[in-house]
Parts: C-alpha cells; structure tokens; sequence
C-alpha cells in the first residue's frame, strides 16, 4: 500500500467493487474499501509506534502503562489496569515483568487489600517520561501536522465512530 510513505491508493475501489461482486454480496464497495484501508493504516501506525518506542528502550504497551500509572498518581492494581487498558490481566503481568526488571515500576502490597498488590511508578519510571516528553509528543504532533484543527476534530470523532464500531469484527 506504501512506498516510501506514500500511499499508492491500493487496494482500490475498484478492485473492492470486483470482490464484492465476485461473490454476489450485498454490501457497500466504500465501505468495504475505508475498513480495509483503516486496519492496514492501523497495522502501519503500530509498526511505526513500536519503531518510535524503541528508541526509549520501550513498546507501546510498556509506554502506555506506564502514562496509565502516571495519570493516576502513580499506582493502580493490575486488574485495575488491565481494564483500563483494554488487554489482558496475562497481557499487563508480562509488561509489568519488564518495566519492574528494567526497575521503572515495582510491585508492593496494597494498602486497602493486604492480599493484593499494586503496581508503583518508580523515580525511574517518571524521569523516564519526562525524559522523552518532548520527543515523543512532537513526533506526535508531526504526525498529524499535515492536518488541520478542525480536521483534526472531525477525525477524532469518525474515528470514536469507527472504534465503536470495530466489535463487529470480533463478535461471534
């Protein structure tokens, strides 16, 4: 779909009309062409996520984690950010082995809970984000600087549409 960073308009909506005709369905060809087109974006952003954190010795989900606790005043259960972060309480176990080996979060009981724990943003962890705020969040900005404010806002609000709309792919 890419070359370079441009996009090369593939697939087509031509080629998705010559699918959805190909098999007789009632469906829209646009809508069809926008959905493709969107997890392939989504599969591309991601990719370039992962390139972007890594240059902070991170992954996206270690990244997110660790805005997540600092958002929150630095500590949260892990079942409490496995919903928040919409992934696995398996998922928020493996990430949190990471970031307590490379000593940016730590684990400790809970204080309301004597048989749970918390996981803590570490003195570490915080220099961390502070560290690569001004990076990341300009290369955030750059990102979308071929937009404007307005355009941003609309996009923001197909986007929370189309994110809405996502669980049809996942439902049974």
């Amino acid at each position: 779909m890419t070359n370079g960073g441009t996009d090369r308009e593939a697939p087509t909506l031509d080629q998705a009309r010559r699918q959805v005709g190909r098999y007789g369905l009632d469906v829209d060809p646009q809508a069809v062409l926008v959905a493709v087109r969107l997890i392939s974006a989504g599969a591309r952003v991601g990719r370039a996520a992962e390139a972007h954190f890594s240059r902070f010795g991170l992954s996206a989900g270690r990244y997110r984690l660790l805005a997540d606790l600092e958002d929150c005043g630095g500590e949260k259960s892990p079942s409490r950010l496995a919903a928040d972060l919409d992934v696995s309480r398996a998922t928020v176990t493996g990430l949190v082995d990471g970031l307590e080996r490379d000593g940016l979060v730590a684990r400790r009981a809970s204080v309301e809970d004597g048989r749970g724990a918390v996981v803590v943003l570490t003195a570490r962890g915080a220099q961390r984000l502070r560290e690569m705020a001004p990076e990341h969040f300009g290369r955030l900005e750059e990102m979308v600087g071929g937009l404007s404010v307005e355009e941003r806002a609309v996009f923001l609000d197909l986007l929370a549409r189309v994110v809405r709309g996502s669980s049809a792919l996942a439902e049974e």
